[in-house]
Formats: structure tokens, C-alpha cells, sequence
């Protein structure tokens, strides 16, 4: 039988590594790369990434990622974006100059620094998230087993707002401005936060997604 394989996006845009420990810890089997071949091929996928939104979108476009994301995204198969990587998949963000994403989710990236609210960026450390809907019966939920009372470690300076309120699986609270910390939206599973560096129970997000 063929071990389920999940291909981790490899853009130039972050250490990839700590993914693919977290799923080796999984028994997982995964693999890091950039051919869109592999990609395609693969039974998961996860978009990661820390840094630039528009070096980030100049990096996707020249290894030829852009369409592929979107054609993997389009199989059904189960596909994850993790901090920079969840903030491509809305449709532009605002970060040093309006860049246009890969607009599979409606929305757009924000700066937490227009956020008078907001004294310290970037949002950098653990902090809990509230989960607002509980779809435990529904495959691949990713919060089977965690709690509200859970941390998670974030480290950004933007946040996404959906335009669908539907689609949003948590929000948390950073000096008192509730922000979108993940989505859901069919296939899809997106953080702000990195389950690969949230120990145990980030452990249990990447174990229930790719189940």
C-alpha cells in the first residue's frame, strides 16, 4: 500500500524543516519541494512561509508554484497554509505595497499597526486561540481534541480578514484586537499560527488534518 505523502512548498521563504520534523514525528511521510509535478502527485500539501507577502508572490510566480497551488487546491485533496503561507491564499495584502495573492479565499491582509489598539508588532510568542465552531463529525477537522485553553505559537506583523466570516475557525486576541488566527473553507485548512512549532497540540492540528 502506498504511504500517504504530503509535499511541504518549498518558495525560498522559509525554514521547512521544523514541518518536516513535525510530520517524520507523525509518521508521515513527506517531501520538500518545489517541482509542481510532486506537488500534483502528492495526497497533502502545506504552504508555509515567514517574510515578505511580495517576495513571496515574485518567488511563487518564478518557480511556476502559482497555478500549481491552485490546481492542487482544486484536486479536493486535504491542503494546509501555515502564517505567510495562509495570508497568500487571500486575495492581496497591503504589506509595503498592495501585492495580489492567490485569491482563493476572498479577503485581504492587513498591518496590525494601523490597529491604534496595537502596541507591539510583530504578535510574537504563545497565545490561545477561541474556537468558534465545533465540527468534530466532519473529516479532517483539524481541532478534534483541542480546546480553547490550548497556546500556539505565532510570530507575524499582518493578520487576514476574510470576507466571509463563514469560513473563519478561530479568532485570538492580540492587546485587545480579535484577529482571523484560521480558516477552513472546503479542502483547506489555514493558521496564522505554526502547529509545527506548537508542540503537542500542533502535533495533534497536523495529525487530524492529514488523517
Amino acid at each position: 500500500m502506498k504511504k500517504y505523502s504530503v509535499a511541504i512548498i518549498d518558495y525560498q521563504m522559509s525554514n521547512l524543516f521544523s514541518i518536516s520534523n513535525a510530520l517524520n514525528a507523525l509518521d508521515i511521510n513527506s517531501v520538500i519541494t518545489s517541482d509542481p509535478k510532486v506537488i500534483l502527485q502528492s495526497d497533502g500539501a502545506i504552504l508555509p512561509g515567514v517574510g515578505s507577502y511580495p517576495e513571496a508572490v515574485i518567488s511563487l510566480h518564478d518557480l511556476d508554484l502559482f497555478e500549481t497551488i491552485k490546481n492542487f487546491i482544486n484536486t479536493g485533496k486535504p491542503f494546509m497554509g501555515i502564517c505567510l503561507g495562509l495570508q497568500l491564499l487571500f486575495n492581496n495584502s497591503e504589506e509595503f505595497k498592495l501585492t495580489e495573492g492567490l485569491g482563493v479565499i476572498e479577503g485581504a491582509t492587513k498591518k496590525f499597526i494601523d490597529k491604534s489598539i496595537v502596541k507591539t508588532v510583530p504578535h510574537v510568542g504563545w497565545n490561545k486561540i477561541e474556537i468558534i465552531e465545533s465540527d468534530h463529525d466532519i473529516q479532517n477537522y483539524p481541532f478534534k481534541d483541542i480546546t480553547c485553553d490550548d497556546f500556539f505559537y505565532f510570530v507575524h506583523s499582518l493578520y487576514v480578514e476574510p470576507a466571509n466570516l463563514d469560513s473563519v475557525k478561530s479568532f485570538t486576541d492580540h492587546e485587545g484586537f480579535n484577529f482571523c488566527s484560521s480558516i477552513m473553507h472546503e479542502n483547506i485548512f489555514a493558521s496564522q499560527f505554526h502547529p509545527e512549532k506548537s508542540g503537542k497540540r500542533g502535533l495533534q492540528i497536523l495529525q487530524n488534518f492529514f488523517n
